[in-house]
């Protein structure tokens, strides 16, 4: 059961990016075991929180809190486009992002888009993922409609999500942790 509609993403532009994929290879399969999809339910079994593990703290999430917090997303349908890349010839999730969907009353009850849980796994760098996936939320954004689309990096990845039309303004970014979550 995935998270939303995979029929999206096949609806999805690449050809604005301009990517150079193997011979055969679409952005949908970057490759002959590659997958860009979005993350089901069954991905708990794909190394899928390991992956996020990579990219900062995830906690001790049991098999019932995933499922928990999945079917809670999937009842807010277009809120939370969590894509993954499943390398298929060995059953494990190897890339991931979201898109989160704020809905606004601001520019006529439009939408905010927000990037979130980039990440490739170390093994599979060098293949254009972190650019199908950053891509693919771009276009998606636009798809649904966003007025804007934000996400958070260092200033050392600046530079790769330009490529994809993300700029810096004057707007600076602050945050209030209330908890920090342990492993």
């Amino acid at each position: 059961m995935p998270l939303y509609d995979c029929k999206i993403l096949a609806e999805l532009d690449f050809d604005k990016f301009n990517l150079k994929l193997p011979a055969g290879c679409t952005y949908l399969n970057p490759s002959p075991s590659l997958v860009l999809r979005p993350l089901q339910r069954d991905d708990f079994d794909k190394g899928y929180l390991q992956l996020l593990s990579k990219l900062t703290q995830v906690g001790e999430v049991t098999r019932e809190m995933f499922y928990k917090r999945f079917d809670h997303m999937k009842s807010w349908p277009n809120s939370h486009y969590v894509t993954v890349i499943e390398d298929t010839s060995v059953g494990k999730i190897i890339g991931n992002t979201t898109l989160a969907i704020e809905q606004k009353f601001i520019h006529c009850t439009t939408y905010r888009g927000r990037i979130e849980d980039v990440i490739v796994d170390d093994a599979y760098r060098g293949k254009q993922l972190a650019k199908i996936l950053v891509g693919s939320m771009v276009l998606l954004s636009e798809k649904v409609d966003c007025y804007k689309l934000t996400l958070e990096c260092t200033e050392d990845y600046m530079p790769f999500y330009q490529k994809f039309g993300l700029a810096t303004n004057n707007s600076r970014y602050m945050q209030k942790k209330f908890f920090d979550v342990k492993s």
